[in-house]
């Protein structure tokens, strides 16, 4: 998928075809090499977003600043402001300052260096850039990866009321829903196009595939049925024609086209070794600052059984950091949390890198330490549900990708037989197909589950009760995520 919208925007060559496109048209692409801007200021990087527009602008700007401006200059000037004027050029600083508003960007960083700001605040800084002017084309690629779930509600009603094309690549299955007209289906070495959301695509390519099955099947059954006839009486006289009649109406049969798909699940399954007691986990007072920054203040709840708790909250690290001190990896400054004599935790955390320091580790070798069980054949039958088979399950841990890092964590986790499970943004670096195996597995968890998420499906399907913290704890009810926005 990537590579399609690398090539409509002509970031990559084809191997054939052609991409044709009105030279009248703006395109605009998400860019994802977060340091490419470093040397200019947040504004002015949005407003790269329209390369035109910022040529104007600036050639303008040098004309003024020569100290030998000259009557041609002037008239050069006059030329640019009237294309700057066109191209809504007296606003553009406005509508920059608004997209980075909606993306929870403070203006204050409006006139800082790239370089002097952090990661995740760079990835909303160039997504502004690609909205940035009201595009005719805009391609996404994972624009909801890294944002908060706040950054994508206002994304979401921004794309909404956008009047031209958008074409999106995400594994976000609310925001497909909410935002898109039509799916584009890359499967089968083709792409199929659908009018409607991502939902109605879901049941409709399910409902295509199982018709062909069910075709298929009866196709099957009916052939037996006139081979057997035909293998009976082929060399029977009296029966010599019926036989003829049968085998042209074997040959007769159609059988749909049943492609392989290249879409692949992988299964998660977390099964506790033992059922919990009553009593979980209670945290009382817990307070942590971290390079002076105050992230948890008097932090008090108690956790239920069977609880599955999203802790919601705009500052991640805080999210994070609680979870660090639950799992015993962070010390609080003060406070307590004592966690029931009969559970057990498994920790997904938002980091993973510290589990893969030992890059010279085959998978196999690497799952083999988190297992009692040694023998090879059982490390493969777990790596082999999450999709690492026969060679893969060779490879080394140093060249993993960030979604063959989140797998093997999961299957860590799967080995753990823990009844009570910490994720921290377990969705992130996720394809679609993992992010709905995922999502199925911790709803059918039995046990305790405290996590963290930007996927707004996988809140509401899994939790039944939300926390939310800023700094303090704001808010902590029994509700659907759905119902909580809604109010």
């Amino acid at each position: 998928k990537s590579t399609f919208l690398k090539i409509l925007s002509g970031d990559q060559d084809p191997t054939q075809g052609d991409v044709h496109m009105n030279s009248t048209l703006r395109l605009s692409f998400l860019k994802q090499n977060q340091n490419a801007f470093d040397e200019h200021t947040v504004l002015n990087t949005v407003l790269m977003g329209n390369d035109k527009l910022y040529e104007v602008m600036t050639t303008k700007d040098a004309l003024y600043a020569k100290p030998d401006f000259s009557e041609a200059d002037g008239i050069k000037a006059g030329e640019l402001e009237g294309q700057f004027a066109e191209m809504n050029g007296y606003e553009a600083e406005s509508e920059a300052g608004i997209l980075l508003a909606g993306l929870g960007i403070p203006a204050e960083n409006n006139d800082k260096l790239m370089s002097d700001l952090d990661g995740s605040l760079k990835v909303k800084i160039l997504l502004a850039q690609a909205l940035f002017g009201q595009p005719d084309i805009l391609l996404l690629d994972e624009p909801t990866n890294h944002l908060d779930i706040y950054a994508i509600q206002w994304l979401e009603d921004f794309l909404m009321n956008f009047q031209n094309t958008v074409i999106v690549v995400s594994h976000d299955r609310y925001f497909m829903n909410k935002v898109c007209t039509h799916i584009a289906d890359i499967d089968f070495g083709k792409i199929t196009t659908y009018t409607g959301n991502y939902e109605f695509w879901r049941q409709s390519s399910e409902l295509a595939q199982r018709l062909r099955s069910d075709q298929n099947k009866k196709a099957s059954a009916k052939a037996e049925e006139l081979k057997k006839f035909i293998s009976r009486f082929s060399a029977n006289a009296a029966k010599s024609k019926q036989a003829t009649s049968r085998q042209k109406q074997l040959e007769k049969l159609d059988f749909a086209d049943m492609p392989t798909s290249s879409r692949r699940y992988p299964f998660v399954g977390f099964l506790p070794e033992r059922e919990a007691g009553n009593d979980i986990l209670v945290v009382e007072n817990l307070c942590k600052t971290i390079d002076g920054e105050e992230l948890l203040k008097d932090i008090s709840f108690r956790v239920n059984k069977g609880d599955k708790i999203a802790f919601l909250g705009k500052n991640d690290l805080a999210k994070t950091a609680l979870f660090d001190i639950l799992a015993g990896d962070l010390e609080p400054d003060s406070g307590s949390f004592d966690w029931g004599v009969t559970i057990t935790q498994s920790y997904f955390p938002a980091d993973n890198s510290k589990h893969f320091d030992s890059g010279e580790l085959t998978l196999i070798d690497w799952l083999r330490q988190y297992s009692e069980d040694q023998d090879e054949s059982f490390i493969r039958g777990f790596l082999g549900k999450m999709l690492f088979g026969k060679e893969d399950a060779l490879k080394k841990t140093n060249v993993l990708s960030g979604g063959e890092r989140v797998r093997c964590m999961l299957s860590k986790m799967m080995l753990s037989g823990a009844n009570a499970l910490i994720l921290d943004h377990p969705t992130a670096h996720l394809d679609l197909e993992s992010v709905s195996a995922l999502n199925d597995g911790v709803q059918r968890f039995s046990g305790t589950v405290l996590f963290t998420s930007q996927d707004h499906e996988f809140i509401q399907t899994v939790a039944d009760r939300l926390i939310d913290i800023d700094v303090t704890i704001q808010e902590d009810i029994y509700s659907s995520y759905d119902d909580y926005i809604r109010t």
